[in-house]
């Protein structure tokens, strides 16, 4: 009866730790992106060098959608900075259907207090939305797959 009891209890937590771990794997960076964006994060890397950080982003364009590479890409900060991307690489068929995009950003430790808002398109992506710094030993990167750090 024991046996029988233990191994109901084992496969409950089998069940609910595959249910945890396949909702970690499929959730969205945000829940809601703004569509005028026409692209939604994927991951975000933050890596310390130095005293200062590199904030990498990557979107992936909507289906059926276009990015406009004619309107500029800026990074808001919570301070009111207003930042342009370091470095820009781009994937796609060709340069007319761009589907991804990798932006890399320079920011002072006072740039990572608060929120960080990507301006795209038309539109607005939460990178971050918490007040405080990520704690990073110095050249160690940590992965985002969420905006709440």
């Amino acid at each position: 009866m024991n046996r029988q009891i233990l191994r109901s209890v084992l496969w409950v937590c089998l069940l609910l730790a595959a249910a945890f771990a396949g909702w970690s794997w499929f959730r969205p960076y945000a829940w809601a992106p703004d569509p005028g964006a026409r692209a939604e994060v994927v991951e975000t890397l933050v890596t310390r060098d130095q005293t200062f950080y590199w904030v990498e982003i990557h979107l992936k364009i909507r289906p059926g959608l276009s990015h406009d590479l004619q309107k500029p890409i800026r990074l808001a900060t919570a301070a009111g900075h207003t930042l342009e991307a370091a470095d820009t690489t781009l994937s796609g068929l060709n340069s007319q259907q761009i589907t991804e995009i990798w932006l890399k950003f320079w920011l002072e430790p006072a740039d990572l207090h608060g929120p960080l808002t990507l301006h795209l398109n038309d539109g607005k992506l939460q990178i971050k939305t918490g007040s405080e710094i990520p704690t990073l030993r110095n050249s160690l990167s940590t992965n985002f797959t969420t905006h709440h750090w």
